[in-house]
C-alpha cells in the first residue's frame, strides 16, 4: 500500500509518537530528564530529516519507536532512552561521535558508538564473515549492557516493521534473530521481547506453519477468555477473604513455543494441553513475598487437584535471568490441566523487563545474584577475543536458551547450571583452576567420571589432581562455555607446558609397557603416528588427543619379539606333537595360544577370577609376574584386560592332549519330589560317568535347592550333563557358579 500522507500531517504523528514515549510510567521524569530527551529528540528530527524507511514513512519514526521499547518494554532510563533516539544519528547522517559527545555527555557517546559498530556489521553482506559479526556484536558487552539492550529493541520494531522488504532480506534478518538476538533476550530476561521476536522469526521463517496456528490462537481466544474467568470465579473469593491485593490474567504460548513443543513431542495442535497459563499476581511487601505465594498455592490447591509431577519452585531458588515465580499444574474447570503461575509485582516486572527490572529491585547490600554472575563470567571470557569467530559464537549461544538444573555443592549451596552439564563443567563453574585440575566426582557420594551428565538436585564434590591438565577430548563433553573457552585458552597457551609435560606422561606410559622411550623410540612413534616431529608427538600425548589405546597399537607391533621372549622361557620341555585344526575333537581339554599356523603350548594357569574349564570360551593374559593367566570371556574382568592391555592378550584355543578331569561347581532348585536324589546322582553318575565330590540338598516347603561339585573332563561333557538333569522331573534350574 503506497504512503501518501501530507508534511503536516507527518508533524502531526511525530508530535503524537514522541508524547506516547513520555507518557505513562515516565510521568515521574524529572523536569532535566524530560528537557534531556527533548534535546535528543529534536537532534534526531533535524538529523534523520528528509530521510524514509522503506515504507515511505519518516525515518524518525524509528527511532522513536525503539525509545519507547527501551523505556516501556524493557524499563531502562534517561540515558538509554537518548541513547535509543539517537542510535542511527552516526550511522545514517552527517553528524559525528563528537558532536554526540559534545552534546550529550561520554556515556550516552559511549554507547551510540557501540550501537554503531553493530549497525555497520549487520549491513555487510558477506555471509562468510557473519560469525564475526556475531562475536564483534557481543564484544560491545564487555564495554556497556545497555548497548546490547537498545540492539534488541532495534531488531524488536525492525522485525515488526518489516513487510515492506524483499522476500531474502525477510528470511535473512528472521534467520539472524532465532539465531542469536532470540537467544541473547532470553538470557537477559527479556521474556515478552525473547517471544515476540521468535514468533516474528517463525513468520517469515515459516509463514504458513505461523498462520495456521495463529488463526488456531485466535479462533480459541474467546473460549479462552471464557475458562479464564470460570477459574478465576471460583478462588476469588477466598483470595480476597484472605486480604489478598491480586489481579489474575491469562497468558497465551508463544505461536514458537507451541511449534517447537508440536515438534518436540509429535503432537499436533489440538494434542497440546497447556496452550496458555494463567498468571495470578499479587501485592506483597518484600518480606512476605514467599510466605504469601505458598498461601495462595494453598488456596488454588484447595479448590483445584495439583499435579505433583509439574510443581516448580523458581522463588525460592531464581533462575540464572533473575525470573523469580511458583508454577504449578492443576485439573481446572471441565477436567482440563492448566498453569497457574503466581508472583508478586515485584517479580511479575522482572519477569516482564529482566534485566532493567532486576537491578531497579536490587539493594546494595544484596549478594551478587546469578545474572551478575552471568555477565562477569561473560566479560572474563571476552577476554579471549582472538578465539575463532565460529567457536566464540557457538560457544557464546551454548548456555543463552539452555534449561537448567540446580546442583547441590558439597556444603549444601545451591548452583545453577545449563541442562546436560557435566561434572567437568560444575568443575569450571567453580573456579577455573579446579576445573583444569579435576580429574573425577562424587555424585550423591557415588564417584563418577569427569564427563558424567550431571542431573537436577544431585550433590557433587570435584576430586583433583595435581598432575592433571586439559586435554583436548573434553571439548567433546563440556557444554558451558566458561568451560569451553577455558580449556581452550589453556591448551593454546601452554602448549610448550603440555609437551613437556606430555614426554613425562609418555616415559611413564612406555616404562609400564616395558618399553624404553630412547631416540629410537621416539622417532619410530613420529613415524608411526605420522606427525612431523618430536614435540607433536609429546603435545599430543599431554593434551590427550593421542590417547592410551592408540599408544597400545603402537605396541602391538612389538608384540611378536615381546612375547617371543616369553614364549621360550614357558615352552615345555617335552616334545610337543604337531596340532592342526582337524585333531581338536569333543573331548579337548588342553590349551594352545596364538593364531593359527603359530599355535603353541605354553605354561599357563586358570584365573580364579571366573574358573574356566575345558571348552569355555577363554583368552590368555600375560602378566608380568604371574605368567599366563587364561580367563573366560565373560569373566568380570574380560572388558577391562582387553580394553587396557590389548597388546598383552593371546588368543587361546582348546586341543585333546590329556585326560585331565576339572572341578566344578553347579546349583540346582526346583520342586521336591519323591526320590528326586537318587534320579540326580544316578544321571550324574551312572550315565555320564562324571564323579561327585560333594552333594548339599536342603528342601523347604515343598521347594529344594542343591549345590554341589563335580569332575568333569571339558565345557562340552559339561553341557550333555546339565541338558540331562533337566530332564529329571521338579528340576527348574541348573546353573554353573564360580565357587561353591
Amino acid at each position: 500500500m503506497a504512503y501518501n500522507v501530507s508534511v503536516e500531517e507527518e508533524n502531526k504523528e511525530i508530535a503524537k509518537r514522541y508524547k506516547d514515549l513520555l507518557k505513562g510510567t515516565y510521568k515521574s521524569l524529572t523536569t532535566d530528564n524530560k528537557k534531556d530527551i527533548r534535546r535528543a529528540f529534536d537532534f534526531a528530527v533535524e538529523a534523520h530529516s528528509g530521510q524514509r524507511r522503506r515504507t515511505g514513512e519518516p525515518y524518525i519514526y524509528h527511532p522513536i519507536a525503539v525509545a519507547k521499547i527501551v523505556a516501556y518494554e524493557i524499563g531502562l532510563g534517561t540515558k538509554s532512552i537518548i541513547a535509543a533516539l539517537l542510535h542511527d544519528v552516526v550511522e545514517d547522517t552527517h553528524h559525528t561521535l563528537d558532536d554526540i559527545e559534545q552534546e550529550f555527555g561520554e556515556t550516552i557517546a559511549r554507547i551510540v558508538n557501540g550501537l554503531t559498530k553493530i549497525s555497520r556489521l549487520s549491513k555487510d553482506q558477506d555471509a562468510s564473515i557473519q560469525a564475526e559479526n556475531f562475536r564483534k556484536m557481543i564484544l560491545t558487552l564487555n564495554d556497556d549492557v545497555r548497548v546490547i539492550l537498545i540492539k534488541l529493541a532495534d531488531r524488536l520494531h525492525n522485525m515488526q516493521t518489516m513487510d515492506a522488504m524483499p522476500d531474502h532480506k525477510q528470511l535473512k534478518i528472521a534467520s539472524e534473530t532465532l539465531y542469536i538476538y532470540a537467544p541473547l533476550a532470553h538470557r537477559l530476561g527479556l521474556y515478552n521481547i525473547k517471544n515476540e521476536l521468535e514468533d516474528l522469526g517463525l513468520k517469515y521463517t515459516e509463514p504458513e506453519v505461523f498462520n495456521d496456528i495463529f488463526g488456531k490462537i485466535k479462533n480459541s481466544k474467546e473460549g479462552q477468555e471464557k475458562y479464564i474467568l470460570s477459574f478465576s470465579n471460583v478462588i476469588k473469593e477466598t483470595l480476597t477473604k484472605e486480604n489478598f491485593k491480586y489481579k489474575i490474567k491469562g497468558r497465551t504460548k508463544s505461536i514458537y513455543s507451541i511449534r517447537k513443543k508440536m515438534r518436540v513431542q509429535d503432537v499436533t495442535y489440538d494434542e497440546i494441553y497447556d496452550k496458555f497459563a494463567i498468571r495470578i499476581v499479587y501485592k506483597s511487601e518484600p518480606s512476605q513475598e514467599k510466605f504469601d505465594a505458598w498461601k495462595i498455592y494453598s488456596i488454588v490447591t484447595d479448590h483445584f487437584q495439583p499435579n505433583p509431577t509439574r510443581l516448580r519452585d523458581w522463588i525460592t531458588q531464581p533462575k540464572t535471568t533473575g525470573y523469580e515465580s511458583l508454577h504449578i499444574t492443576v485439573m481446572g474447570p471441565l477436567g482440563h490441566w492448566v498453569e497457574v503461575q503466581i508472583r508478586s509485582e515485584r517479580m511479575d516486572e522482572i519477569a516482564e523487563k529482566g534485566y532493567a527490572a532486576h537491578y531497579k529491585y536490587k539493594h546494595s547490600k544484596e549478594k551478587e545474584s546469578s545474572l551478575d554472575t552471568w555477565l562477569n563470567r561473560l566479560r572474563e571470557t571476552l577476554e579471549s577475543p582472538d578465539v575463532n569467530a565460529f567457536d566464540f559464537v557457538e560457544d557464546f549461544k551454548l548456555n543463552l536458551y539452555s534449561d537448567e538444573i540446580f546442583i547441590f555443592t558439597p556444603k549444601g549451596e545451591l548452583k545453577a547450571m545449563p541442562t546436560d552439564a557435566t561434572a567437568l563443567d560444575f568443575a569450571f563453574s567453580i573456579h577455573t583452576e579446579i576445573g583444569m585440575k579435576c580429574r573425577g566426582a562424587k555424585v550423591n557420594n557415588k564417584l563418577c567420571p569427569i564427563n558424567h551428565v550431571l542431573k537436577s538436585g544431585d550433590q557433587v564434590e570435584i576430586i583433583t589432581a595435581t598432575e592433571q591438565t586439559p586435554k583436548l577430548r573434553w571439548l567433546d563433553f563440556v557444554v558451558t562455555s566458561r568451560a569451553r573457552t577455558r580449556i581452550k585458552a589453556a591448551l593454546k597457551d601452554e602448549q610448550k607446558e603440555i609437551a613437556n609435560e606430555g614426554k613425562e606422561i609418555l616415559t611413564r606410559k612406555m616404562r609400564s609397557m616395558k618399553i624404553k622411550l630412547n631416540k629410537a623410540t621416539i622417532n619410530e612413534m613420529v613415524s608411526f603416528f605420522k606427525l612431523k616431529t618430536s614435540l607433536d608427538l609429546f603435545y599430543r600425548v599431554g593434551n590427550g588427543s593421542l590417547e592410551s589405546s592408540q599408544l597400545k597399537d603402537f605396541t602391538i607391533q612389538r608384540r611378536n619379539a615381546f612375547l617371543s621372549f616369553f614364549k621360550k622361557r614357558m615352552k615345555r620341555n617335552t616334545p610337543s606333537p604337531t596340532l592342526h585344526k582337524n585333531e581338536i575333537n569333543d573331548n579337548f581339554d588342553m590349551l594352545v595360544f596364538g593364531q593359527e599356523e603359530e599355535e603353541e603350548q605354553l605354561d599357563y594357569s586358570y584365573a580364579k577370577c571366573c574358573n574356566p574349564i575345558p571348552g569355555d570360551n577363554v583368552f590368555g593374559f600375560l602378566t608380568i609376574n604371574e605368567g599366563l593367566k587364561v580367563h573366560k570371556k565373560d569373566c568380570p574382568n574380560a572388558v577391562s584386560l582387553q580394553a587396557n592391555y590389548a597388546y598383552r592378550i593371546m588368543k587361546a584355543t582348546w586341543i585333546d592332549s590329556s585326560q585331565q578331569n576339572f572341578n566344578v561347581f553347579l546349583k540346582v532348585s526346583g520342586t521336591d519330589d519323591f526320590g528326586l536324589v537318587s534320579q540326580l546322582t544316578r544321571v550324574i553318575s551312572n550315565n555320564m560317568h562324571v564323579n561327585i565330590h560333594n552333594l548339599n540338598i536342603s528342601s523347604v516347603d515343598g521347594l529344594f535347592e542343591g549345590q554341589m561339585t563335580i569332575s568333569i573332563k571339558n565345557n562340552k561333557q559339561l553341557q550333555k550333563l546339565t541338558d540331562n538333569i533337566k530332564k529329571i522331573k521338579g528340576i527348574n534350574k541348573v546353573e554353573r557358579i564360580h565357587k561353591q
